[in-house]
């Protein structure tokens, strides 16, 4: 029998070793972590922990922490050797560059900065090199977006093309391509560090954890790269295939490489970290320009433009490398080894959609992959507007202002709604479709309009009508901006058509922006007139051409303040016999086919145009402003802004016209030209007008704020206006 206390003793002892097992395993990796980051800095700057070249069990599958390259020291899933994200400080700026050139690459960097700001927890300092089409759509956005804690800055792509363009590339990026090499001189020289972005990636990770690799960068270390996940720097693929050198599968650093309509096995750009003050000292630009200039002896061409050279550099200086874990670039292409460097879902980092075949790719996990693509794609951008809770940051500009200004608003307010819509800033997504405008004559005409998702099948019938350009803003979410753009592809109408510009307003608040949707359209037209119209008129199909001859014809020069007004009419078919001409327009008048526009409901809004006498006019002839005119007019370019504080329904045409008038606009009605409204279901502000007397109240006190602002800027000569308010109102 053992002694009564033994027993006790036993379970101690027990005790204690199992909690001297769990710290050892909760501790040791940490401290084998340290000791094997020693052992690699010791060997010099120019050793690797773990082979450049995959080893692949008999079985061809990858298990535990075997990835593309064997054993790693780094799992690329889940190691406790991966950087830990709490060495770094908490509110550190992090920086980021990213090369965008061209209207859809524009898209593809709204997406990646989605996903970005969605998993950032730091302040981020965004490095545009554009050119001026990607520079236009992205200024305006991040003004309109006005993210906490990101400042944006852009540089002029075309000021560096000079560096490459001696370099010759088969590549379809052409010199843009190339444009990642000189990124040491064209970003600030007081810039240390920066981590360098393809546009067809996705964030599924905070940036933040791969910035904290550069503090395992040796001291000679500049260029933290993922490896290729492919064989294309094998040579290997065809016979007489010879790639640029590099080490082993080489690195991700280039760009897609289409062949026969099949993606080749080299990825494109994806991710970079640069420690750029290292660089500039190391004569980067003298190293990598010596080494390309000497292969383009024998290879002729770079063919994944800057990722050859890259590469090839990387061949003859291995120590500048730092070899980052491949789960921070899962290359999706149809025959990359992307497989081996995750087992769940959690282990990704960054996907990067690197083949032609974007979401087609063949994967077989491509369904996941593809669902947090779109999930970000069709995100609500409006909710990345929140703070870094922690992080002081300089507030984006306007912030402050608009902030103070809700904030006085009276929520209890029956006009709440409208005050609140008005000082809303809506993000801008400006020529969302690619433009190629040829160049616009002296008197040529841009029709502008805006519309809403529920209009959007008018679309087609509009570019029927009407040849020439136009400019349309469209009040869409996120997710209806991707039905949008199906619906234009399905289109042979609208996908043939190159001379429309589409800009996306993103909705935000209750009530529909009309007016600001019409200067945004209005300031994004490119040609000396516009035709100010409605996207549920049909312009007459000679109108186009009619316009321009008029202009012509009457001499309108800059100095010279003319609205040319377009008589409107409307059908109450929705099928209708469109007529090609004035007298086959009056025909279907006189058979009550068609009618004066809103003759029974709103005839004073288009009376003074003059129906009796258009119907004889063969000239252009003078009409008078009156009380509640709102004609569909043709204006030069640089007309009178619509007074964007008019939202939902009522008078928003009515105060411009109003405007026109108080600048001295002579209004002069044109003889052969009319467009023609097609019914619709009414909207829901139209709904609301109609049946709510506090939005009809709300709507005059508008009218009576407005008309005090005339009174303020053109003194007794706003009169006249306040006259006719009040004689329209004792009439109605």
């Amino acid at each position: 029998m053992l002694p009564r206390g033994r027993p006790r003793a036993l379970g101690a002892a027990a005790l204690l070793l199992l909690l001297l097992l769990v710290g050892f395993f909760l501790f040791g990796r940490d401290l084998e972590c340290e000791r094997r980051e020693r052992g690699w800095r010791a060997e010099g700057p120019g050793f690797l922990p773990y082979p450049l070249t995959p080893h692949v069990p008999p079985d061809g599958r990858l298990r535990g922490s075997a990835s593309l390259d064997g054993e790693l020291t780094w799992d690329h899933n889940r190691s406790a050797c991966v950087p830990l994200r709490s060495l770094q400080p908490k509110c550190e700026l992090l920086h980021v560059a990213i090369v965008c050139a061209g209207y859809n690459s524009s898209r593809d960097v709204i997406t990646l900065v989605k996903s970005m700001l969605f998993y950032r927890k730091n302040p981020l300092h965004l490095h545009l090199v554009t050119d001026d089409v990607a520079r236009n759509i992205l200024e305006t956005l991040f003004h309109t977006w006005m993210v906490p804690a990101v400042r944006v800055s852009f540089y002029n792509a075309n000021e560096f093309q000079s560096q490459v363009s001696w370099i010759p590339n088969t590549h379809y990026s052409g010199l843009y391509g190339l444009l990642k090499l000189v990124l040491p001189d064209a970003l600030p020289p007081d810039l240390a560090r920066v981590i360098v972005l393809d546009t067809d990636i996705t964030f599924a990770s905070d940036i933040a954890e791969l910035w904290a690799f550069f503090a395992h960068f040796s001291d000679k270390q500049m260029i933290g790269l993922v490896e290729n996940q492919s064989n294309w720097y094998l040579g290997n693929l065809w016979k007489n295939h010879r790639p640029w050198p590099a080490l082993g599968r080489g690195f991700n650093t280039g760009a897609v490489l289409s062949l026969g309509g099949h993606d080749t096995l080299s990825p494109s750009a994806g991710v970079i970290l640069l420690r750029l003050d290292r660089l500039r000292e190391a004569g980067w630009e003298q190293m990598w320009k010596v080494t390309a200039q000497r292969l383009l002896l024998t290879l002729s061409t770079t063919s994944l433009a800057d990722q050859d050279i890259f590469n090839a550099v990387i061949k003859e200086h291995p120590g500048l490398v730092l070899l980052l874990p491949c789960i921070w670039n899962v290359q999706l292409s149809d025959h990359t080894l992307a497989e081996h460097c995750y087992s769940e879902a959690s282990d990704l980092k960054v996907i990067h959609w690197n083949s032609p075949k974007k979401l087609r790719v063949k994967n077989k996990h491509v369904q996941f992959f593809r669902n947090l693509y779109l999930t970000f794609l069709e995100y609500d951008g409006n909710l990345l507007r929140r703070e870094l809770f922690g992080c002081p940051s300089q507030p984006p500009p306007r912030a402050e202002q608009l902030q103070q200004a809700l904030a006085q608003l009276d929520e209890e307010d029956a006009c709440f709604e409208f005050q609140q819509q008005w000082l809303t800033v809506h993000r801008v997504h400006l020529t969302f479709l690619p433009l190629d405008l040829l160049p616009s004559e002296a008197h040529d005409v841009t029709l502008v309009a805006q519309l809403s998702m529920d209009r959007l099948q008018m679309l087609e019938a509009l570019c029927s009508h009407w040849p020439g350009p136009m400019s349309l803003a469209l009040y869409l979410t996120d997710a209806e901006t991707q039905q949008f753009l199906r619906f234009v592809e399905a289109s042979m109408v609208l996908s043939a058509r190159s001379n429309v510009a589409y800009h996306v307003v993103y909705r935000e608040g209750p009530l529909y922006p009309v007016n600001h949707l019409r200067n945004v359209a209005l300031a994004q037209a490119l040609t000396s007139y516009v035709f100010l119209s409605d996207i549920d008129f049909l312009p007459a199909y000679s109108l186009y051409g009619y316009l321009r001859a008029s202009i012509k014809q009457l001499d309108l020069g800059s100095q010279r303040k003319v609205a040319l007004v377009v008589p409107a009419f409307e059908s109450p078919h929705y099928r209708l016999s469109f007529p090609t001409s004035k007298a086959e327009l009056l025909a279907l008048l006189d058979a009550g086919s068609l009618y004066t526009f809103r003759y029974d409901v709103w005839p004073r809004g288009h009376a003074p145009t003059d129906y009796a006498r258009w119907r004889e006019a063969r000239a252009p002839y003078r009409v008078q402003w009156a009380a509640n005119y709102e004609p569909y007019v043709v204006v030069p370019r640089e007309c009178p802004r619509y007074d964007s504080r008019f939202v939902g329904f009522g008078w928003n045409k009515v105060a411009h016209i109003v405007e026109l008038d108080a600048q001295e606009y002579e209004f002069l009605v044109l003889p052969e030209a009319f467009t023609i409204h097609m019914p619709h279901a009414p909207s829901l502000d139209i709904s609301r007008f109609r049946s709510s007397p506090a939005y009809r109240d709300c709507l005059q006190a508008l009218k009576d704020e407005f008309h005090q602002d005339l009174s303020r800027r053109y003194g007794a000569a706003a009169l006249k206006y306040l006259t006719a308010l009040q004689q329209s109102r004792s009439s109605a």
